[in-house]
């Protein structure tokens, strides 16, 4: 019969199994020293990993704040247009409104003196005269006015439009690209 010691003993009385002895100490010793390698393992992996993972998440953020510093440069661009397309449209309308009052202002004054043409004729044959003359001559007046209005407000729409046709422009080919 073997001698136990007093921790077997008491390791017996417990139920905790036998206690490990000089030779299966050195082999969990070795056990262990294995496992420290393979968790050294793991942990280089995971810091191989984690940089990996920083690098790409880095040259993500890179690419999305390029991105947004692009949008924002493109809006603010398209701003830019929208206000010159207002700047050129209010003075276009401005030049327009200049021309008929202008023109009114003619046919007034032509009107004031059909009228005192009228009222100085002698006859009534001469009177109806003078008027379809001055009728005539208004209606050739009002439809050649009426037409270079027409040319003026589609040039101004044209102009007024440049600038944001531009941007569309641009944003077509820009975006186009990316598709």
């Amino acid at each position: 019969m073997a001698i136990k010691t007093k921790y077997e003993e008491q390791a017996a009385d417990v139920g905790a199994g036998p206690v490990p002895t000089r030779s299966t100490a050195f082999s969990a010793s070795a056990g262990a020293n294995g496992g420290l390698s393979a968790l050294n393992d793991t942990i280089t992996q995971t810091a191989a990993s984690f940089q990996t993972t920083q690098a790409r998440m880095k040259e993500g953020m890179d690419k999305a704040m390029k991105t947004t510093e692009e949008f924002v440069a493109f809006g603010q661009g398209n701003f830019e247009a929208l206000v010159k397309s207002g700047q050129i449209w209010a003075n276009g309308l401005q030049d327009l409104g200049k021309q008929v009052a202008a023109t009114a202002q003619a046919q007034f004054e032509e009107t004031v003196s059909a009228f005192k043409a009228i009222a100085g004729a002698k006859t009534v044959k001469d009177a109806f005269e003078v008027q379809a003359t001055l009728a005539r001559t208004a209606i050739e007046k009002t439809l050649a006015e009426s037409s270079r209005l027409t040319e003026s407000s589609i040039k101004l729409t044209e102009q007024a439009l440049a600038p944001v046709t531009a941007r569309v422009s641009l944003a077509v080919e820009k975006f186009g690209q990316a598709a």
